[in-house]
């Protein structure tokens, strides 16, 4: 890579969007100390404080995306996207990149079009089975496209597309943890198996309501339970920790341990959280949730389940999960056989390989 290079990232709306956006520039970053970063967001996101917090310069966009349903709040929607085309001009006119990133989130799309404009070489980390709107209609123009599933050139023009994975967290490529260590952690009984709830940091809802709803059907049939039930859910349900094997969890801290522990995992299916789980290769029930755009979360979980790699349940079907997750519980052979296919997915080096796909456009 050169000595002095402008790299500009722009990513964000989800932790999905941004953590790797920023593992992306940490790598970057660790290849040339030299290098000068720049992020855009969306103004008011959590981008505006997450940013920031890993050590990085962020510029806001006034910026929102399109509501799927009639609203006053669409009326407004034209005047923003001139906005953030007249800013991300600005931006990149006064930063002079070298390269531009985009990682997803409604800033990427007026920042990368405008660099595609001015000539700058761009590149999109696309992190889910099926492309958004934004990264469609940016795919033509972009350099480089980096994916985490195969198929998408039925979206991308297929020479521009590089298979690399998604970012994932440097604690869990590198992780180290004993299972003993990892039980005492939580202080579980080893001789039980562990059920890991994962509905992200927020938490979900429909995901807490199912386990509440079978939580004493779980102990039970002795299985321990490590419930992340979320930062918005906390308070509802810590109660349930009364019960002999059950953890109420705000946040896990350390999901070394929490992986390492578990024998079962129930999760979301955002592209993030799959790219771990592959690397972790624990039996895995997805339940996406139904209110994402383009429905990414059933997707993604599809393109794992079609390699008898996890297990799906619907939203609309949490009726069956007894059953479900009853016949699974008891057979061990189809557990070992989900987490071998579940393992083979695994792209541990994805940041790494994005970097060289990056530091190609700048040396050229």
């Amino acid at each position: 890579m050169k000595q002095s290079v402008n790299i500009l990232i722009s990513g964000g709306g989800t932790g999905g969007h941004i953590y790797p956006a920023i593992a992306i520039a940490n790598e970057l970053k660790k290849r040339n100390v030299n290098a000068k970063f720049l992020f855009v967001g969306a103004k008011d996101r959590m981008e505006m404080e997450k940013v920031p917090q890993a050590g990085y310069e962020i510029k806001g966009l006034w910026i929102t995306g399109l509501q799927r349903k009639l609203t006053l709040k669409n009326m407004a929607f034209p005047f923003k996207l001139i906005s953030s085309l007249w800013n991300a001009r600005k931006i990149i006119r006064k930063f002079k990149p070298d390269v531009v990133i985009g990682t997803g989130g409604f800033a990427s799309g007026p920042t990368l079009k405008m660099a595609q404009s001015k000539g700058v070489p761009t590149l999109v980390q696309e992190q889910n089975s099926y492309p958004g709107i934004t990264n469609k209609l940016l795919g033509k123009k972009v350099n480089t496209i980096c994916v985490a599933y195969d198929g998408l050139e039925r979206f991308f023009p297929k020479d521009k597309i590089v298979k690399t994975g998604n970012p994932v967290r440097q604690d869990l490529i590198e992780v180290s943890t004993s299972r003993v260590e990892a039980q005492e952690y939580f202080k579980i009984n080893k001789n039980q198996k562990t059920l890991l709830i994962l509905g992200g940091s927020l938490g979900a809802r429909a995901i807490n309501q199912l386990i509440e709803k079978n939580i004493e059907w779980l102990v039970k049939q002795h299985v321990q339970v490590l419930w992340q039930s979320g930062k918005l859910y906390y308070q509802e349900y810590k109660k349930y920790q009364s019960l002999e094997g059950v953890e109420v969890l705000e946040f896990i801290n350390r999901m070394d341990y929490a992986y390492t522990a578990a024998d079962i995992i129930i999760s979301r299916a955002g592209a993030s959280s799959i790219s771990e789980l592959c690397i972790v290769g624990k039996p895995v029930i997805f339940i996406p949730s139904p209110n994402v755009s383009e429905d990414h979360q059933t997707k993604n979980a599809l393109a794992v389940v079609e390699r008898n790699a996890a297990i799906l349940l619907k939203q609309s079907e949490l009726d069956g999960f007894v059953s479900v997750f009853e016949s699974l519980l008891h057979d061990s052979h189809k557990q070992q056989e989900l987490s071998e296919n579940i393992k083979k997915l695994a792209l541990p080096k994805a940041t790494e390989h994005i970097a060289n796909e990056v530091e190609k456009l700048i040396n050229s």
